[in-house]
C-alpha cells in the first residue's frame, strides 16, 4: 500500500517545498520512500517553475535539507484524485484548498502543524516578508509536524 501527501501553502517557494525536503528526509531515513509518495504546491500561481526562495535554501541547507530540484506549482483540482493527504500550512490556504475540493472526493485535508504534538501554534506563518530568522522558525515548526505525521502514516500503511 501507498499513501500520498501533498504539502500546501500559497506560494510553494517557502513553507510548502519546506515541508516535502524535510518529510522527505524523514521518510528516506524510516525506508519508507517506496510507501509514501510526496509533493508540494501552492495555492496561488506567482512563482510558477521557480526555485524555493533562496533564503527558504539556504536555511535548509543549514540544516542537512536539499531542495535544489523542487519548482513552484499551483494546487490543481486533480491533485484531489491523485493524493491521499493534503496538508495546508495556514488556516487560509485551508479554507482555499476545502473551496477548490470536488465534491465527489475524499481525502484526507487538514493543517500539516496539527500533526505537530505540543506545538505552540496551528499555523506556519509564512516567512516571505519577514527576517532571515522566520525562515529557521518554519523549519523548527516543520520538522515537528514532520514526526508526528510519519507517525500518523506509518499506522495507515
Amino acid at each position: 500500500m501507498t499513501v500520498s501527501v501533498l504539502f500546501v501553502c500559497l506560494g510553494n517557494i517557502c513553507r510548502s517545498p519546506t515541508a516535502e525536503a524535510v518529510f522527505r528526509e524523514r521518510v528516506i531515513a524510516a525506508g519508507l520512500e517506496e510507501q509514501i509518495l510526496i509533493d508540494s504546491a501552492g495555492t496561488g500561481d506567482w512563482h510558477i517553475g521557480r526555485a524555493p526562495d533562496p533564503r527558504t535554501r539556504e536555511a535548509a541547507a543549514r540544516r542537512g535539507y536539499q531542495m535544489d530540484s523542487l519548482r513552484a506549482r499551483q494546487v490543481s483540482p486533480q491533485d484531489f484524485y491523485e493524493f491521499d493527504v493534503v496538508l495546508a500550512m495556514d488556516n487560509a490556504n485551508l479554507s482555499d484548498l476545502q473551496a477548490m475540493q470536488p465534491a465527489d472526493v475524499t481525502v484526507t485535508l487538514g493543517r500539516f502543524l496539527d500533526y505537530a504534538s505540543g506545538a505552540a501554534v496551528s499555523e506556519v506563518p509564512d516567512p516571505y516578508y519577514g527576517g532571515e530568522d522566520g525562515f529557521d522558525r518554519v523549519l523548527d515548526l516543520i520538522e515537528g509536524g514532520a514526526d508526528g505525521l510519519l507517525d500518523a502514516l506509518r499506522e495507515r500503511l
